[in-house]
């Protein structure tokens, strides 16, 4: 078995996932977008949408699914993001999406799942 840090399976989640966005037809505006606010994995448009995306990868289950990983808080950062991005780029009257890329990795293989249109259920007051 190969150890892999998680920072690295991390990225190469992110890699997976970009990857796969470009063959069904996204563009990617950025990567890896930090503020104070927090980070966002991956920014891209499809059509007229802009798709706020956060990446979550796994080599096992040990600590369960990978988009039970994106909780309240990680959303709330991720929403506050995207609301600052929105703003800096002036994309206030675009339409806006969050979604969530599931990627497991195991041996030299990986399977993905794709979570569009993913509800964000904080309380948005702060």
């Amino acid at each position: 078995m190969i150890f892999i840090h998680k920072k690295e399976l991390g990225k190469l989640g992110e890699e997976i996932s970009c990857k796969y966005l470009q063959q069904i037809g996204y563009e990617i505006l950025e990567r890896n977008f930090i503020c104070k606010q927090g980070e966002i994995d991956i920014v891209a448009k499809n059509k007229a949408e802009y798709v706020f995306l956060e990446v979550k990868t796994r080599s096992n289950l040990c600590y369960g699914r990978p988009i039970d990983a994106v909780n309240s808080c990680k959303q709330k950062h991720i929403y506050q993001s995207a609301r600052y991005y929105v703003h800096k780029n002036k994309l206030e009257k675009c339409f806006v999406r969050f979604d969530v890329i599931e990627v497991y990795l195991h041996e030299n293989k990986y399977k993905l799942k794709h979570w569009k249109g993913v509800e964000i259920k904080f309380n948005n007051k702060t």
